[in-house]
């Protein structure tokens, strides 16, 4: 992509973001991008993200992302672990237990700076618990 190419999309990005609510909103399924690959099952987006849930064996997956694109033409990195949190209770899932996975390197996928946080049915026994029986 030449550099006059990206900066038009990132143009064109920062229009399209200063038109969309700043809270995240539910997207009707008819502005759903038809992608046979990708089946979310829920959609939101708000001036600074874009959220797809999708149905996953150990229950749902959040797929996380900004809205922003960089000068790379990729879209802008930088979720942090405050964020992160508060998509996912924005979402309704504040009560459930999510894993972020770092995979293998021979199972990697990095094509996007995409986060994805795996919400389980039941929580794990590890990590921090707001009370937990004497032991």
């Amino acid at each position: 992509m030449s550099r006059a190419a990206r900066r038009a999309d990132v143009s064109l990005s920062r229009k399209l973001r200063a038109n969309r609510p700043m809270a995240l909103t539910a997207v009707p399924k008819e502005s759903w991008p038809n992608d046979p690959g990708a089946r979310p099952i829920e959609v939101w987006q708000s001036r600074e993200y874009l959220v797809q849930l999708f149905e996953e064996p150990c229950g749902h997956r959040l797929t996380v992302c900004r809205v922003m694109l960089g000068v790379d033409g990729r879209w802008v990195d930088g979720l942090s672990w405050d964020e992160l949190q508060r998509i996912k209770r924005a979402t309704g899932f504040g009560d459930t237990y999510a894993l972020e996975i770092y995979p293998r390197d021979r199972d990697l996928v990095n094509v996007a700076n995409t986060r994805h946080l795996w919400l389980l049915r039941e929580p794990l026994p590890i990590g921090w618990f707001a009370s937990r029986p004497n032991t």
